[in-house]
């Protein structure tokens, strides 16, 4: 029996509409083999939108996301926007998208792959091995709170503010999902916080320590993020599931991506309640290699994977994929961004029809 799905497509500004081409050809040869059909639907977002309605997420984009099953990203941003209004500007829409669809949990993971290590630019040692979930809250802290906006003060100084606010609810429900996930995993929670200096990461800690009660088979800790950075940097290896708030979770998910080698390697599930998730590569929008046929399609089809397996519960076919991609870097075939000696470079479609070539062959 053949399973239907609806899917949009964003396929956003700079190397995004080049990487998610390549995961939706990915897409239909493995629902081919799956017995999955799949109806796409492309929409707007960020730059491109914004050139298109003056808005970057336009409303029927939203409603678009809303009705189907679930959503796969590209990127967003581009230097060509960075002058306009913070509520005007890409990312905007990103966070317009999150706060739309109720996605409250981002998780991102960072595992070295095998054929990879050498592309990592720590020694071998130290991240041989490494697999790594971060999970970061999505729809709360600095990022929404309020106050917030450009101030004149009654000097006629100007004044930014940000404020970063939790509420117990909030840190409670990004907490189970970390616990859920670190169940699934080696059974290890590290909670990062600030809490010696801001009272808003004391709430967190607190929320999170009493929440530890109902998880005993997993061991929980907690570490300041300044001391975080700096672990997974020297110790990776030390860290299973690793949860945090937005602003926090932002940073430390790009820096143990960059563990791994390629931060155009690595993909991620932002997942709320009920609604459809979305699912995108960390990687930015690479407007300086638009356009060139040059992009690292495999973390947005490696999103694709996280879609089929967190999103539709498709667990064969999202393993189909991730195989696939091992296989390709197994006999050598790599991007510019991964390339090492005696490796083959290839560029993004040549990539994308390498991976088709071992899946249908499989």
């Amino acid at each position: 029996m053949t399973q239907n799905y609806r899917i949009t497509l964003l396929p956003g500004d700079g190397i995004g509409p080049e990487i998610i081409a390549v995961a939706v050809d990915v897409l239909k040869v493995v629902g081919n083999k799956h017995n999955i059909q799949f109806e796409f639907t492309e929409a707007l977002i960020g730059g491109a939108a914004i050139d298109a309605t003056g808005e970057p997420l336009p409303a029927d984009t939203l409603d678009t996301c809303r009705n189907s099953d679930a959503v796969l990203l590209a990127a967003i941003g581009g230097y060509k926007w960075d002058s306009l209004p913070s509520h005007l500007r890409p990312e905007a829409g990103l966070l317009g998208l999150r706060a739309g669809l109720g996605l409250f949990a981002n998780l991102r993971p960072a595992k070295i792959l095998p054929q990879l290590i050498d592309a990592s630019s720590l020694k071998r040692e130290v991240v041989e091995g490494v697999d790594i979930l971060v999970v970061r809250e999505l729809t709360g802290g600095i990022y929404f709170g309020k106050p917030k906006g450009i101030f004149e003060t009654e000097t006629g100084e100007k004044r930014g503010v940000n404020t970063m606010a939790y509420t117990e609810s909030e840190i409670e429900r990004i907490g189970r999902v970390a616990f859920e996930a670190a169940r699934k995993r080696r059974g290890k929670l590290c909670s990062v916080d600030k809490a010696n200096v801001l009272e808003v990461s004391q709430l967190w800690r607190d929320r999170i320590t009493k929440l530890a009660a109902s998880y005993p088979d997993i061991e929980l800790s907690h570490m300041y993020v300044d001391n975080a950075a700096m672990q997974l940097l020297r110790a990776p290896k030390q860290f299973d599931t690793i949860v945090t708030g937005n602003l926090f979770g932002d940073i430390l998910s790009d820096a143990a991506a960059m563990l791994t080698g390629s931060i155009g390697m690595l993909p991620s599930a932002s997942l709320g309640a009920s609604s459809p998730g979305v699912f995108e590569p960390v990687h930015g929008s690479a407007p300086d290699i638009a356009g060139q046929d040059k992009a690292n399609p495999l973390a947005q089809v490696l999103s694709a994977a996280m879609m089929l397996r967190y999103g539709l519960n498709e667990p064969n076919a999202a393993d189909s994929i991730e195989e696939g991609v091992l296989q390709v870097l197994q006999r050598g075939d790599r991007t510019g961004d991964i390339i090492s000696s005696g490796m083959n470079l290839l560029g993004c479609r040549a990539m994308g029809e390498a991976l088709i070539q071992v899946i249908e062959a499989k």
